[in-house]
């Protein structure tokens, strides 16, 4: 039998939180493409901002940087940004009693005023990442080219908020594909989309694109997480379960989106560069995603979730739990959402069931599956 107790995963071991960003803008910054040139000069400025840098698991080294130094300010629509510090509305966010937590803090904490990055990943620009595209007139979802989603939604409404508790485990991923698992806000479509994203990601992310603080524009304010760090503990087949709380909502007096992992507020979209984030959104997703660059002639054998297909249930399956939504309606408070729409690309590949709600689990859905088999191909 399965062990049905849930657990709060405590960020340390071998996941990444992940914060994406997509927005069109000039070609410089247009989707984190055409970096390269402002690597170096980005380097620099990392450099000069660093007051002190701490060891991490491995080689890795964190350094905590000025938070009036961090990258997100390089971006051009940042210029004369004033960094808010905390939100500010009247939104209600139920996180975890859990702090967030990272190894690295094993042997040090940043000093007030600076913020946690994680050295190099946070200039490695790749390439960016497809975002996956809708009929704004009608619901009709499209994957990009090489990308699997198995997922639920909302849309249509005046949303400024989703949040749920996020099942962890250890994927395996193949040939630089990855795995992962999130929740996603977005208005628009094509050169008019914005959007923005969080979760876990496993895999060498070749394709993954433009996470983090590697390109400006994702404004840090907790000293406390390093965003790309590692996690663990991790959920076992037919064992222990963990999982993790996460929540992108809008604040109201700022316009700002803010991204909550656990109880702990990690920084913010500012509206500027999310033009059409600027009122509300109009799609809400939760679930899991792969890339799949199928370079071995067929269908990836990357896992999605656990690697098991939904109908296997709990400690078996992944889930999604107390899956939440805000809209711009008084009181400014999450709620259970009605009619979730379903997708999954490939249902023979990964799949998704969601479940009636209970006191344990709230609205939730199990997703995921082994990629290539018989059946996948």
């Amino acid at each position: 039998m399965a062990n049905d107790e849930i657990h709060y995963t405590k960020v340390g071991g071998c996941f990444f939180i992940a914060a994406l960003t997509s927005f069109m803008l000039s070609n410089a910054f247009a989707d984190c493409r055409n970096v390269e040139t402002l690597k170096t000069e980005a380097s620099v400025k990392h450099n000069k901002a660093v007051i002190k840098t701490i060891k991490g698991e491995g080689d890795d080294l964190i350094d905590c940087v000025d938070i009036y130094k961090q990258p997100a300010l390089n971006h051009p629509l940042l210029k004369n940004h004033t960094i808010q510090l905390k939100p500010s509305g009247i939104e209600t966010v139920n996180g975890v009693e859990d702090g967030v937590f990272q190894s690295w803090r094993q042997n040090g904490e940043c000093p007030d005023g600076t913020i946690p990055i994680a050295r190099i990943k946070a200039f490695e620009h790749r390439t960016s990442k497809p975002m996956p595209q809708y009929d704004s007139n009608k619901f009709v979802f499209v994957s990009p080219p090489n990308h699997e989603f198995a997922q639920v939604s909302l849309y249509g409404g005046q949303y400024i908020g989703a949040q749920a508790d996020f099942n962890v485990w250890n994927p395996a991923a193949y040939n630089k594909d990855n795995s992962l698992a999130r929740v996603w806000v977005g208005r628009g479509s094509g050169k008019a989309l914005s959007s923005v994203e969080a979760g876990w990601i496993r895999g060498d992310g070749g394709q993954s694109g433009c996470y983090n603080l590697e390109c400006p524009g994702f404004v840090q304010v907790s000293q406390k997480f390093t965003l790309g760090g590692p996690m663990s503990p991790v959920s076992s087949y037919n064992g222990a379960q963990y999982d993790i709380f996460l929540s992108i909502y809008k604040n109201t007096n700022s316009g700002h989106w803010w991204l909550n992992v656990g109880n702990e507020a990690i920084g913010y979209w500012p509206d500027t560069i999310l033009p059409s984030l600027r009122g509300s959104a109009e799609l809400l997703s939760w679930g899991g995603e792969i890339y799949d660059s199928q370079a071995e002639g067929h269908h990836t054998s990357t896992q999605m979730g656990s690697g098991h297909f939904p109908d296997e249930g709990f400690g078996k399956a992944s889930y999604v739990r107390n899956v939440q939504y805000m809209d711009d309606s008084s009181p400014l408070i999450f709620k259970d959402p009605a009619g979730l729409l379903t997708y999954a690309t490939k249902p023979s590949c990964y799949n998704l069931i969601v479940k009636d709600k209970t006191p344990k689990m709230g609205i939730h859905f199990y997703y995921g599956g082994p990629g290539f088999s018989a059946a996948c191909r």
